[in-house]
């Protein structure tokens, strides 16, 4: 009997891969992590190899670790990390390195893609604002900067449309990733010819658009072997990892709000209207009729590890004598602090920030340290930091209609009930963790369920599968002292902006120099 569902996401740093229950509980759970290569300030590259690799090794933990034969496995939603231009010749093979939603290095072509529909306007057409963040700028990178790979590129696809191909030998697209091409007129999904002609691309070098529920293959003998998984089993379409989030936070009729905290940080806000705001990324929800505004930060749960990885060996060793996790030791740290981090602010901007800023030339800075400052401020400062751009995103949210009066956290850094308490001061408002240990792997296990047709009414689902583990509630005393900081926050940015400006000018006046 086909009764687990398997839901497996492939986040910035690693692969999760989980399989539930009817119930939504978690029946078993495996992980493997991949390196991001940097070649240069901005750019961001993983190979699509490591994908698979991490896939087949998190799919074989969690068999062993259910206890399950593969056969009760019912279905494989691949949720991913978004988005990303993968390009692959005609033997299937990448042409190159994938560049991930993280690389920053195709500003100058998202400026001729905005110019390129500047009469009828890009926002208004597309949904979204000119951006490298976007694959049709990262496309047009390639066709400029790599003619030669560019020339070899049969056809492009996302991670999850990738790692479905290698599970089935089947190449797709879903309606979500689409979104996200900045290829396709917004919210109907036709192609638009100026910006196809503009990247040099045809139709036909993207896979048929499908819904995120739909069953678009089946594992194949030679994927089988590799990842364990039964022959056979129904390979779904799949969706943005940020969409089986707001599944899994219960986040999917207007009103309701999540953040997803991991590598980087989204607030997601569920809207029936397809709304768009230029602060914010517009996509289409993997649950049909319902689409997502997102308020989408770069590097906030990345700015912690750095601190751990290059600051915090004391921490790690701490970590690895008592038994817990490193971020367990860094929250100790920054609990040591108070409020306010001891005059200490942090802009989490290392690699340069989406919503609501879209300034690739920002970084991050540690500003207000003195003599008397101790590593423990410096934590807390980076978790208060990333609470105020979020405050940030929330406020433009406001200004744009959208009511919150309470969020969910879902995603590693919900995990934090430290950082859970200072989102909760700093925005002023309840902050809730829902009980699904599953993360996006239970969104896409939702997604699992409405293929076989075993979810008829999502919501409704939702409302009886999601519970509130614990509730973070602002704490009226910090209350003028957050207020004073973020202001505090914002000023700083405006401040050393321009001086951002010029530091990204000179350093790429020196690389062209060299």
């Amino acid at each position: 009997m086909r009764d687990l569902l398997c839901g497996i996401d492939v986040g910035t740093n690693g692969v999760k891969a989980m399989l539930f229950d009817a119930a939504g509980g978690v029946k078993g759970e495996g992980r493997a992590e991949y390196p991001t290569a940097h070649p240069a300030p901005g750019w961001a590259e993983q190979l699509p190899e490591d994908w698979w690799t991490a896939l087949c090794r998190a799919t074989r933990r969690m068999i062993e670790s259910s206890g399950a034969e593969p056969g009760r496995v019912g279905g494989i939603a691949v949720s991913a990390q978004a988005p990303t231009l993968i390009a692959l010749d005609g033997d299937g093979e990448p042409v190159r390195p994938a560049l991930i939603w993280m690389d920053r290095r195709a500003d100058r072509e998202a400026e001729r893609v905005g110019r390129s529909l500047e009469a009828a306007g890009l926002h208004a057409l597309t949904g979204n604002r000119p951006d490298s963040f976007y694959v049709a700028a990262k496309i047009l990178w390639l066709k400029e900067r790599e003619p030669d790979r560019f020339r070899r590129t049969r056809r492009f696809l996302q991670i999850n449309g990738y790692l479905g191909y290698r599970l089935s030998g089947r190449f797709s697209l879903d309606t979500v990733h689409a979104g996200l091409l900045q290829l396709r007129a917004w919210p109907g999904g036709s192609w638009i010819p100026e910006l196809m002609a503009l990247c040099g691309v045809e139709s036909g070098q993207f896979p048929d658009v499908s819904a995120p529920h739909e069953i678009v293959g089946e594992v194949s003998e030679r994927a089988s072997v590799d990842c364990g998984l039964e022959v056979g089993t129904p390979v779904l379409a799949g969706t943005v990892d940020g969409a089986a989030a707001a599944i899994e936070a219960g986040a999917v009729l207007p009103g309701a709000a999540a953040e997803m905290t991991g590598t980087s940080t989204v607030l997601l806000m569920p809207n029936a209207g397809a709304a768009t705001e230029p602060s914010f990324i517009a996509m289409p929800h993997a649950v049909p009729g319902a689409y997502l505004l997102l308020g989408a930060m770069s590097s906030t749960g990345a700015s912690l590890r750095w601190f751990r990885d290059e600051l915090g060996a004391e921490a790690v060793a701490s970590a690895r004598a008592r038994g817990i996790d490193p971020y367990e030791a860094l929250a100790e740290e920054a609990a040591a602090s108070p409020p306010g981090s001891n005059g200490v602010l942090f802009l989490p901007y290392m690699m340069g920030e989406r919503s609501p800023l879209w300034n690739s030339n920002a970084r991050g800075l540690f500003f207000g340290m003195t003599l008397g400052t101790k590593r423990s401020d410096l934590v807390r400062s980076i978790l208060e930091g990333t609470a105020y751009a979020l405050r940030h995103n929330v406020e433009v949210a406001r200004t744009a209609g959208v009511t919150l009066s309470e969020l969910r956290s879902v995603g590693g850094g919900s995990r934090s009930p430290l950082w859970c308490q200072i989102k909760a001061d700093v925005l002023g408002v309840p902050v809730h963790v829902p009980s699904s240990a599953g993360g996006a792997p239970f969104g896409d296990a939702v997604l699992v369920s409405m293929a076989l047709g075993r979810c008829p009414d999502v919501p409704g689902y939702l409302a009886r599968a999601v519970r509130i583990a614990r509730s973070h509630l602002p704490n009226p005393a910090h209350r003028a002292l957050y207020d004073e900081r973020y202001r505090l926050f914002r000023e700083l940015y405006e401040a050393v902006r321009g001086v951002f400006d010029r530091s990204a000018e000179a350093e790429r006046d020196g690389r062209r120099q060299t």
